[in-house]
């Protein structure tokens, strides 16, 4: 039978619905940005000249705090209002359709933890790789090179923290927004949303994983992140719960913001793109051999946890859908 949410919306419906709030919150996000960016240029700035007057305002440190509250912003109104408006439309108003619940162990965010550092290990070589494939395009390797040092410009103006104070604030706006608003879209609206239609768990997590790594706009990470984004999608396809990814994405966060903030006040480079040091050939193998044994302990300490959630889920269903079909209401044998 074809697979519909409890409101009756087939697959292709509810990823419609999703791609509409989606534009919409980018619209209005664009909007944002360019009133707040006209807002920091000089007054009586001629028409003509307003574009590079707002590019040069957002790369002025005296302008740090309104432009990573505009991030913050524009994340909101990109990812985190469509999938709750998304949920709220599709589904119901339980914040468990979007993969939020109580049910999450310590071991969980501890292996998780472990998981996700042994994949970015695995995941460094990817980068080298991917230059080594542009080098044979100068077209490429020019957009690549450009795109890294505008991330790497955009990074390092957000993260001119001054001091201690400023560094608490910042993991809130640069490490923890991010990480609960990119979770809450992707694995909790897209991915689960796919893999119920679908019912092919491995598909939605690489479909996720791909657009995942595309809004970061790197070349040369893009493979590296979507290689992260497989392992978080993983863990949320295991655990059932999107706090694991929000949590495990904030200390991955904290973890980066931490190193350009000592690397700044002890008068350091930073260089975001060369932060990740290369692993030598045994790091990798031992990386593996450690990823696969936290692989198998996580699924093994996740199945009662996720099998309560299925349950409260699978109640959910036939609370707010009683008459509903076997397609619509039963999701629990999805993530056996």
């Amino acid at each position: 039978m074809e697979y519909k949410s409890v409101k009756g919306y087939n697959g292709w419906g509810q990823i419609g619905f999703l791609l509409l709030f989606t534009g919409v919150g980018f619209i209005i996000a664009v909007l944002l940005q360019g009133v707040m960016g006209m807002s920091m240029v000089p007054k009586g700035t001629a028409f003509d000249q307003l574009p590079g007057a707002m590019l040069k305002a957002m790369s002025d440190p005296a302008n740090v705090n309104a432009i990573r509250m505009m991030q913050v912003l524009s994340t909101l109104l990109m990812l985190a209002l469509p999938a709750y408006a998304f949920m709220r439309l599709c589904h119901s108003k339980h914040w468990l359709w979007l993969g939020f619940s109580k049910y999450l162990s310590p071991v969980q965010v501890l292996l998780g933890i472990v998981i996700i550092f042994c994949t970015s290990m695995l995941a460094q070589p990817l980068a080298d790789f991917s230059k080594w494939i542009l080098s044979y395009s100068p077209s490429w390797t020019a957009s690549a090179i450009n795109m890294e040092k505008m991330y790497n410009e955009q990074v390092l103006l957000m993260s001119n923290l001054t001091g201690w104070g400023e560094f608490f604030v910042g993991l809130i706006i640069m490490a923890f927004f991010p990480a609960l608003f990119e979770e809450m879209f992707f694995r909790g609206a897209v991915q689960s949303t796919l893999h119920r239609w679908w019912k092919n768990p491995w598909a939605a997590i690489i479909v996720t994983s791909l657009l995942f790594s595309l809004i970061h706009l790197s070349i040369y990470l893009f493979l590296s992140r979507a290689l992260l984004g497989v392992a978080l999608g993983w863990l949320f396809y295991k655990s059932r719960n999107v706090w694991l990814g929000v949590l495990i994405h904030f200390i991955n966060n904290t973890f980066a913001l931490s190193q350009v903030f000592y690397l700044k006040r002890t008068g350091g480079k930073v260089n975001v793109s060369d932060m990740d040091t290369n692993p030598e050939w045994w790091g990798l193998l031992i990386s593996a051999a450690v990823l696969i044994g936290a692989v198998i302990l996580f699924e093994r300490v996740s199945k009662k946890n996720a099998n309560v959630i299925a349950l409260k889920e699978e109640t959910l269903t036939a609370q707010l859908n009683p008459f509903g079909n076997i397609a619509s209401s039963s999701n629990q044998n999805l993530y056996s």
